[in-house]
C-alpha cells in the first residue's frame, strides 16, 4: 500500500469500551481464548511509564519510517477525545516517535493514552505530567520529519495486527489489541471471570484451599502426574 492518510476510523461500540476499561488486561485476554488471546497481547516488552494507569479507547494508527515520526503529529492532529495513539517504526530505537510537547498536546485535546511501538522521550516530564504512555523502548533520539509513513491503516505494532478503530486496553500487566468483531465476547467473557474471582478470594477468606477450589487434585491427574509420599532422595535411593 502506497502512504495514505485516512482521517477517520470505525467506532467501536462506546458502551463495551468503557466496560472493556474496568478490567484487568488478563481477564480480557483469558476471555479471547488460547489462540486469539495470544494474537492479541504485546510483548513484554511494551511496558508503561507510569505504574498504576487503565485505558481503553480505539485505536488511531500511524506508521512511521525509522528515525522519522512525521505521522505521529497527523495521527495527533486526526484522533478524537477518548482514542488511543497506536504509533509504530518497526521498533526502532531511532527517533523518538513521542516526547512532551506532543504529549501536551494530546492532554489537552483528551486523548486517552499512547502506545508506541518504538521509543519515547521526556520521560521525567511525561511522568510528571500523569500521561498514559507504553514504549518498547526509551532513548532521546532526534526524529527527522519527512516522511514517508500513513496513518489509519492496518499496522503491526509489537508483533500485534492493529486496525484502526480495534479496542486497546492496557494496564500495568501490559497491551491488548481486541479487535471489534470479538469486542462483546471478551467484555463478556472478563465479567463472568471477574465475579468468579470474587467468589473465590471470599472462600479463600473463609479458610478454603485454593487446590481444592479450583480442583487442582483432578488437574494433576489428568495430567497423569504421579504423586509419592516420599522425599526425593527416598525415590532417587529406591527405599521402600
Amino acid at each position: 500500500m502506497n502512504p495514505i492518510i485516512c482521517t477517520r476510523i470505525p467506532l467501536p461500540d462506546p458502551a463495551l469500551v468503557a466496560e472493556a476499561a474496568k478490567y484487568a488486561i488478563a481477564d480480557l485476554h483469558e476471555s479471547l481464548g488460547a489462540v486469539q488471546g495470544r494474537m492479541a497481547l504485546m510483548s513484554p516488552r511494551m511496558r508503561p511509564l507510569l505504574d498504576g494507569r487503565r485505558v481503553s479507547g480505539a485505536a488511531v494508527t500511524s506508521h512511521n519510517f525509522p528515525g522519522d515520526n512525521l505521522m505521529i503529529h497527523v495521527a495527533l492532529k486526526v484522533a478524537e477525545r477518548g482514542q488511543i495513539l497506536v504509533l509504530a517504526n518497526g521498533g526502532s530505537s531511532q527517533g523518538a516517535l513521542w516526547g512532551d510537547v506532543a504529549c501536551t498536546f494530546a492532554a489537552k485535546k483528551g486523548i486517552a493514552g499512547v502506545i508506541a511501538d518504538g521509543s519515547v522521550r521526556d520521560v521525567e516530564a511525561l511522568r510528571r505530567m500523569k500521561f498514559p504512555v507504553w514504549s518498547t523502548s526509551i532513548s532521546p533520539s532526534h526524529p527527522e520529519k519527512r516522511g514517508p509513513g500513513s496513518v489509519n491503516v492496518p499496522i503491526v505494532a509489537d508483533g500485534v495486527l492493529v486496525e484502526p478503530g480495534d479496542v486497546i486496553v492496557a494496564d500495568d500487566d501490559g497491551v491488548l489489541v481486541i479487535p471489534q468483531a470479538h469486542l462483546t465476547r471478551a467484555v463478556e467473557g472478563a465479567r463472568v471471570r471477574a465475579a468468579k474471582e470474587v467468589a473465590i478470594r471470599a472462600r479463600i477468606e473463609a479458610g478454603e484451599s485454593l487446590f481444592e477450589i479450583l480442583n487442582m487434585e483432578a488437574a494433576v491427574g489428568a495430567a497423569g502426574i504421579e504423586q509419592i509420599d516420599k522425599t526425593w532422595l527416598e525415590v532417587k535411593s529406591g527405599k521402600s
